[in-house]
């Protein structure tokens, strides 16, 4: 697995989770700090996310950072 598909792979786990918890980009975005945009990109794979980034997702998708990763 390369890392496009690492990132796409990523991506569709966070989306997934997100829409299992009825929660909209934009309010995940607000829950860490960040825009709707950049949600949008980091779910389809089109930029990679840092840890930081990351360990706020888990939190406010109440998830371990492992469940996220399916790689």
């Amino acid at each position: 697995m390369n890392i496009e598909e690492k990132r796409r792979a990523l991506g569709g786990a966070i989306r997934a989770r997100r829409d299992e918890q009825g929660i909209s980009q934009q309010q995940l975005a607000l829950m860490i700090g960040s825009s709707k945009s950049h949600i949008w990109r980091i779910e389809t794979g089109r930029v990679g996310v840092g840890l930081d980034d990351l360990g706020r997702i888990a939190d406010a998708l109440d998830t371990p950072v492992r469940d996220l990763l399916t790689f």
